[in-house]
């Protein structure tokens, strides 16, 4: 039998390795407790962003725009309207029922939407709005509107979606052309057929 030869730990050596061991436990705290602050800070986030964006009015896509305070309507000008309407791989035929209007800033005004479900079972989907130019967002009041709340279209399904909606007088004079383009997006873990 062959005796293992161990090599003796010059005086010191102990102490340093334990000494390591010491400071590599204490950043490894560090690094879980920073880890975890940094994870709830991104939780904190999120309520953090949706209240500055209700402060602040950016955002808005879910509620009302409030109505303008001049709702004089200014004959002199006319802004032309182009609607579009797209989906984001959801299985909806989705259009307006009139691609383009000319109106007068501070008129009230109503347009239709039609979506069709072309599913054999129910799909839940939420519009969103976009604007071009996006200066116009600011002066493009929707006082009904369908994207406001999610939609749910049974099977085969059609429906007509009204959207209500005034070009605030105060529109800059260069802005004459708006397109108002809707984009439906399917709300996941609404409306999957049944197995």
């Amino acid at each position: 039998m062959q005796a293992s030869l161990k090599t003796p730990t010059p005086p010191g050596d102990d102490d340093r390795l334990s000494e390591r061991r010491s400071d590599n436990r204490d950043t490894m705290r560090k690094l879980v407790v920073i880890t975890a602050l940094m994870f709830g800070f991104g939780f904190a986030l999120v309520p953090f962003y949706k209240k500055i964006c209700e402060v602040t009015g950016v955002n808005n896509l879910v509620k009302a725009d409030d109505a303008p305070a001049n709702t004089q309507v200014d004959t002199a000008r006319t802004v032309n309207i182009e609607f579009d309407a797209n989906t984001n791989h959801l299985a909806w035929t989705f259009k307006p029922l009139t691609n383009a209007i000319s109106i007068h800033p501070g008129e009230l005004t109503t347009v239709l939407y039609r979506v069709t479900n072309t599913k054999d079972y129910a799909v839940t989907g939420q519009a969103i709005p976009s604007y071009a130019p996006k200066q116009a967002a600011g002066y493009f009041k929707k006082l009904e509107c369908f994207c406001f709340t999610q939609q749910t279209l049974g099977p085969g399904e059609s429906k007509e979606f009204p959207v209500v909606f005034v070009i605030d007088p105060a529109v800059h004079k260069d802005i004459s052309n708006i397109v108002l383009s809707y984009t439906f997006f399917e709300i996941a873990g609404k409306g999957k057929p049944q197995s």
